[in-house]
């Protein structure tokens, strides 16, 4: 079956049901007595909650309760949790303020929930959310984290003075000094990551219904983490014990990381629907998105990088400010330490690296883990590096980085990761080739002659995924491990189900999973469904992020149908009266190699059921089930090669051709893998050129809270991308994968902000490069 097996170019069999209207999203979900929720949300970037008066909104039409933080609080429902703990160089614990679902005493940013509508229709419970009078005293704002960090600023948590929630340091400290003050060449630059918005196409959703007859709770929810959803929900919220909760994440419309998190929502929706006793359903809106939807990346940092004579690395020293907004979500303290720091050695030999991060509270929304959640901001850090670097060497930016490649494998890095398997090189010369870039020269003069400004930038990622080994990452603080479980029912009639803790909302794993039992069994993908988001269905699963599922979720999968291979084996030798050893399995067949004996895999299957005929000892029935906890993580690496024209009159900025050359190990389906790629880099591009975040100092509200304001990438700002793959397989799981799903987010943003940087002529430049941006630039560098 090697047409759909491990490698083929299979269509997506979930795409019929997505691009036919007949997807299942929380939204879809109804329920008999099912009423709607509407939050009132705080107006106010920091204020006192004064007095809520709902004397007027509880008697209108429709309405069936308003709920408020006082009534959660008397429920015991608990405080949304940060579940990495991180410690300050000093050896402290973070400072976590208190997040309640609904705010009690003070809300901290537009858009924080103070209070709840439930109504029989979504109009009535709108129209009397703005019935309910709410008092606030407002109090001083503050939106970015180098101004929160200053004496005098508001300060947003009484457990966080100066609103510092750590200051946290990985590395040498006076190694790498020793190295910057030794070197022949320094190169010094401030770095601005820009705040993101996620939006996913799918807006959050929640519908949660208590049965009091069973004493039993559901949760329909936009999730990509089920399991843990359930998991907090009942150990740290307090709002159903875990034997009398389900969770079940249907069809969700894209995530982005954004989705990982328990928000304050499917929180109050579940609990709200035991205090007033019906279902009770909410379906976010874009504006809503915009301002609670987890943001990301919003850093500030300051590099040093040391060369020596033969411009060569000697120590890279970083000093990065994070924004952490209002309060701690579930993975923000990991984002800028663990995710980011560890990846500043990027692809290279780098010997002495120090970075301290301070991270902050501001009255902004949180910040979490965004497609590729620190993997980005240390690519764009040390690729801009890099670059500058390059240029003010005067040397070629491709041969600065081939004298600096890591070369020789496993390498340990100064901060902690230990790089396994690549070959960085053939992923640059590869990009070089696609992108013609011994011919740039030409083609700048050409561009010059038309009065255009053209540009080439590249950039080489690495990043790390899977995010295990779960006593590895329990070490470094995380609440929970980060293994996947599996298991796979073979049907009385040969069909095949795999039950996974990995959540697809997006990926394509009911095709991706479905080739690996094709390609092991020889039976049709048409034949095999994939069974996920359900914790009533799935054991326990960690959910999908990280470009985890086929590292991870894949792996475990392997390893359950291992255990399926050998039971089939034996029951097939047992049948065909021949030795287990010599039974293979082909094209839907198991056979006895070098004979024309054979039985068919359904036979094979029907057997294991009537139990007519088995080997002594052999349980009847044909499943199985096994965890995967990896040994390392995997890193996936590659080289993105951006060239642009440039107007230099308006300063709009054309992408003329984007190259990506990425190393993802061992690849299932090369069609799904490029599409990954593709939405990548589109995402990356948007940050660059178009995405980003502003709020005002002064009032703390958000200023791009729509698509009018906020610029998403749109199909005519992006080219044809030429996509392409080198392979050095993982060594670290069974199937040699590495991750294809936030590489093209990570490597585009700093190709292209080189490349125009390079058409420009000028360094001084920030995302997004909006055409005034750029314009400005170029005027000022005049």
């Amino acid at each position: 079956m090697g047409m759909e097996g491990i490698g083929a170019r299979v269509a997506r069999k979930e795409d019929k049901r997505f691009i036919t209207g007949k997807g299942r999203y929380t939204d879809d979900m109804v329920v008999p007595g099912m009423k709607h929720a509407h939050f009132i949300r705080s107006p106010h970037a920091h204020a006192k909650i004064k007095n809520i008066d709902i004397s007027a909104a509880e008697k209108m039409p429709g309405v069936i309760g308003i709920l408020n933080g006082n009534q959660l609080a008397e429920d015991a429902v608990g405080n949304i949790i940060c579940g990495w703990m991180i410690h300050s160089k000093d050896g402290t614990p973070m400072n976590m303020g208190a997040w309640r679902p609904l705010a009690q005493d003070t809300v901290r940013y537009v858009g924080d929930a103070v209070a709840v509508v439930v109504a029989d229709t979504k109009a009535q419970a709108r129209d009397a959310a703005e019935a309910v009078v709410i008092d606030y005293e407002t109090l001083p704002v503050v939106t970015t984290a180098v101004e929160a960090l200053k004496d005098g600023a508001p300060q947003l948590h009484p457990e966080a003075k100066n609103n510092l929630i750590f200051d946290w340091e990985i590395g040498d400290s006076a190694a790498t000094d020793a190295a910057i003050a030794s070197a022949a060449h320094v190169t010094e630059m401030k770095i601005i990551n820009n705040r993101l918005v996620p939006n996913p196409m799918e807006p959050r959703a929640a519908l949660g219904v208590y049965d009091e007859g069973d004493d039993h709770y559901t949760l329909w929810t936009t999730s990509q983490n089920p399991h843990v959803a359930r998991l907090v929900l009942s150990a740290f919220y307090n709002v159903a014990p875990e034997n009398k909760l389900r969770v079940i994440a249907p069809d969700v419309g894209g995530g982005f990381g954004s989705k990982i998190y328990i928000y304050p929502e499917e929180i109050v929706c579940l609990w709200a629907s035991k205090r007033t006793g019906v279902p009770v359903k909410w379906n976010s809106d874009r504006t809503e998105a915009f301002l609670t939807d987890a943001h990301g990346r919003d850093h500030v940092s300051t590099v040093k990088m040391a060369f020596d004579a033969d411009n060569r690395i000697t120590g890279f020293k970083v000093d990065t400010i994070a924004n952490l907004g209002a309060y701690m979500s579930l993975f923000s303290s990991s984002v800028p330490t663990y995710l980011y720091a560890t990846l500043l050695s990027g692809q290279y030999n780098i010997p002495n690296i120090h970075a301290n991060v301070r991270t902050v509270y501001t009255n902004t929304v949180p910040v979490d883990a965004y497609r590729g959640a620190g993997r980005p901001e240390a690519t764009y850090l040390v690729e801009r590096t890099m670059e500058t670097a390059a240029r003010e060497l005067g040397i070629s930016p491709a041969e600065l980085r081939k004298t600096n490649f890591v070369r020789e494998f496993p390498h340990q890095t100064p901060v902690i990761m230990c790089y396994d398997a690549g070959d960085f090189e053939a992923s640059l010369n590869a990009a070089m080739k696609a992108s013609d870039y011994a011919g740039f020269p030409a083609r700048k003069a050409e561009a010059e002659s038309r009065g255009k400004l053209r540009g080439i930038g590249m950039s080489c990622y690495i990043e790390a995924c899977g995010i295990a080994p779960s006593a590895a990452v329990g070490s470094l603080g995380a609440g929970v491990g980060l293994w996947e479980s599996a298991e796979v029912r073979v049907n009385a009639v040969g069909t095949v189900e795999v039950l996974t803790g990995s959540h697809s909302h997006g990926q394509g794993h009911e095709t991706t999973f479905a080739q690996l039992v094709a390609d092991r069994f020889g039976v049709g993908i048409d034949t095999v469904s994939i069974v996920h988001g359900d914790t009533d269905k799935v054991q326990m699963g960690m959910g999908t992020y990280g470009s985890r599922s086929g590292a991870v979720g894949m792996s475990a999968v392997v390893k359950a149908l291992d255990k399926v291979e050998i039971k089939a084996k034996k029951l097939a030798a047992h049948l065909l009266e021949a030795d287990e050893s010599d039974i293979v399995i082909e094209n839907g067949e198991l056979k006895v190699a070098g004979t024309d004996k054979s039985v068919p895999w359904f036979q094979m299957a029907l057997a294991a059921y009537t139990a007519h005929n088995m080997p002594e000892g052999m349980e009847p029935g044909l499943k199985e089930g096994a965890f995967y906890d990896p040994s390392n993580f995997t890193f996936p690496a590659g080289c993105y090669i951006c060239e642009v024209e440039v107007d230099p009159e308006t300063g709009k900025t054309e992408i003329i051709q984007f190259v990506a050359a990425d190393d993802f190990g061992k690849i299932i389906n090369p069609m799904i893998v490029e599409g990954q790629v593709h939405g990548g880099v589109a995402q990356g591009i948007g940050q660059a050129l178009l995405e980003g975040t502003h709020y005002d100092p002064e009032t703390g509200q958000l200023l791009t809270a729509s698509y009018m304001d906020y610029t998403m990438p749109r199909a005519d700002d992006l080219p044809s991308f030429q996509v392409s793959t080198t392979e050095t397989a993982c060594p670290s799981n069974p199937l040699g994968i590495k991750g294809c799903g936030e590489a093209g987010a990570i490597g585009s943003p700093p190709a292209l902000i080189n490349a125009i940087t390079d058409a420009i002529g000028t360094n001084d430049l920030t995302m997004p490069a909006t055409p005034q941006r750029v314009w400005a630039a170029l005027r000022s560098a005049q």
